[in-house]
């Protein structure tokens, strides 16, 4: 969980548009604005090696201190946006938070354990809804399939939370199940064919085989 929060220092950013934030990141920077409580937006631009290591560090959902031109700010990690081909973050959003309020937040879910055996996994959802202090966000939920049968499902309600942290989605929601294996039928017939293929083209080489040696056999004498 967060605890202890990270102070990153940003230069405050007074260019804006596609152009700035290019050349920003030609710089190494990753361009980004701070909102929220009503006040004014702050832009800034932030080195993308720490802001890259923070997330990395601490999740999706990080909580820091950034400083511009000395003033600190507690914000959390609100949206990054990803280049699709190189995945290095091109622009992040934060949030302005406060010490000791709650906030709502996706934290991704996972799932440990083995099922009996013979038995397969299928997880159903990757991210719960959550309520918790903003400075103790879990930065992830655990569902166990330990030991499951088939038929297991486990559910959101199922899932065990920290203390001071509330459920917000559906506790419905279905996290992971435990089931037998499909086969798929056509595939496994197709599988068969192409045994049953290479078995008589086997022996029909065989056959052949055995003529031309009959042949051969025939003319030498």
């Amino acid at each position: 969980m967060a605890s202890n929060q990270p102070v990153i220092k940003a230069d405050a950013r007074n260019e804006f548009g596609k152009g700035a934030a290019r050349r920003a990141r030609r710089a190494g920077k990753v361009p980004g604005v701070i909102y929220g409580h009503g006040h004014d937006p702050i832009h800034f631009a932030v080195d993308r090696l720490e802001i890259t290591a923070l997330v990395r560090n601490h999740g999706v959902n990080a909580v820091l201190e950034l400083e511009i031109d000395g003033e600190q700010h507690l914000t959390m990690v609100k949206h990054i946006d990803q280049n699709v081909l190189t995945l290095d973050i091109d622009h992040i959003d934060l949030l302005t938070i406060k010490r000791g309020e709650k906030v709502e937040v996706e934290v991704p879910v996972t799932v440990t354990g083995e099922p009996a055996p013979g038995l397969m996994i299928n997880q159903d959802a990757y991210e719960l809804l959550v309520e918790a202090n903003v400075l103790s966000i879990p930065e992830e939920l655990v569902a166990s399939v330990e030991g499951a049968e088939d038929g297991t499902v486990v559910t959101a309600a199922d899932v065990e939370l920290p203390e001071g942290t509330t459920l917000v989605a559906d506790g419905e929601t279905v996290v992971a199940t435990v089931s037998v294996p499909e086969v798929d039928e056509e595939l496994e017939a197709a599988a068969e064919a192409a045994e049953e293929g290479g078995a008589e083209a086997g022996a029909e080489s065989e056959e052949e085989a055995e003529e031309s040696a009959s042949e051969e056999s025939s003319d030498n004498e």
